[in-house]
């Protein structure tokens, strides 16, 4: 009997020592996050930025004692805003062990890595993906944005065409994408409600170098506002192309342009172009500091960086206050609370879209995009 009860000791001993020491192993690996986006190629300005305001954000919580009492580390990967290839990216990520993802940029990769992250249940915040559905589809329960949807995108767009431009003959291009298409057929639909005449509706095939036989179109169909959406590379060849032709029309596009790249591309023919974007933050505290860090860096936050460092931000306070990186855990902590931002304060509705971040209109005016008051 006594050597029973020493041999249940031991045992007893042996087990504390083996899930003892996994315990303490757990508090030495570091709390991962992915960061997904098109780090290369021709849209790769809309995915660095990002990249580097979650890196400078990990950073320093590091450096002020990690996250629940451990590092975190980021995970970056590139899905040069193509689906087929952030299926992979997902994938990836999910390998790696993520805890949670900031991403993916644009609508079609964010769609397409979708059911990858459901799955496996993986919180996912967007920085930049609007395409309405994404959300209003319930397709996912644990995916949010801190960027607003395109239905209040096209919304806007419309009424500054009718109300600011009072053009009554609209031309519509896109790009065929998720993103461009489905932007450009809520402003046609938002048009044709107001009354206004959509004399074309014209899809173009990303990357050609050529657009002439559009140009040809736009110049017959004779509209008082051509509205793009799409992407920059696409949207400074149309205008410059229009405006070599003598075509006079406003133009307009989404958040997808405005990028310096788009002006540093268009030049001259870039000025007097008009997008709608999530509206002017640069006076909050929170950003002045995070802007003047990257520049400190060499960097800059661009169209999508903000939002992506607000994203880290709440999924942090998410974890925090949950103690856990339980996935609903963390969801229902992500819907219940407001998280002061380098967006100000926001919050996230049951669908997962922020709350306390809207659009605005800007001009390119010599060579920079100005927000307009109107």
């Amino acid at each position: 009997m006594k050597l029973l009860k020493n041999k249940l000791v031991l045992l007893t001993l042996a087990l504390f020592m083996v899930f003892g020491a996994s315990c303490d192993s757990d508090k030495d690996k570091p709390i991962k996050i992915g960061v997904a986006g098109p780090h290369s190629g021709d849209l790769a300005p809309y995915g660095i930025p990002p990249k580097h305001a979650v890196a400078l954000a990990a950073e320093k919580l590091n450096a002020a004692g990690g996250l629940l009492g451990r590092k975190v580390e980021i995970i970056a990967e590139d899905d040069v805003c193509k689906p087929e290839v952030a299926t992979n990216v997902a994938s990836k990520l999910v390998g790696e062990g993520v805890v949670a993802v900031i991403g993916h940029v644009c609508s079609g990769a964010t769609i397409a890595a979708m059911s990858v992250y459901r799955d496996n249940k993986i919180p996912v915040i967007s920085p930049s993906a609007t395409n309405p559905d994404i959300t209003m589809s319930g397709q996912n329960p644990l995916f949010f944005r801190t960027i607003p949807h395109d239905a209040a995108q096209a919304v806007l767009q419309a009424k500054f065409i009718t109300e600011y431009l009072k053009a009554k003959t609209v031309a519509v291009i896109h790009d065929k994408g998720d993103y461009g298409k489905g932007l450009a057929t809520l402003v046609k639909e938002n048009l044709e409600k107001a009354g206004v005449n959509i004399v074309l509706f014209e899809g173009i095939t990303p990357g050609a170098v050529d657009y002439s036989a559009l140009v040809r179109k736009i110049k017959a169909a004779k509209p008082e506002v051509v509205a793009f959406g799409g992407y920059h590379p696409e949207g400074s060849k149309i205008v410059t192309q229009s405006r070599k032709k003598g075509i006079k029309s406003h133009f307009i596009s989404g958040d997808g342009l405005k990028d310096p790249s788009f002006i540093k591309i268009g030049g001259q023919y870039a000025e007097g172009y008009f997008v709608s974007s999530p509206s002017d933050i640069s006076n909050i505290p929170a950003t002045i500091e995070v802007t003047a860090a990257l520049k400190e860096k060499g960097q800059q936050p661009g169209n999508f960086g903000l939002q992506a460092h607000a994203a880290f931000t709440a999924i942090v306070h998410a974890i925090e206050k949950t103690e856990s990186t339980d996935p609903d855990k963390l969801a229902a902590a992500l819907r219940s609370d407001s998280v002061s931002t380098t967006l100000g304060n926001i919050s996230f509705d049951e669908r997962g879209d922020v709350v306390g971040s809207g659009f605005a209109i800007y001009k390119v005016m010599d060579g920079k995009f100005a927000e307009i008051n109107w």
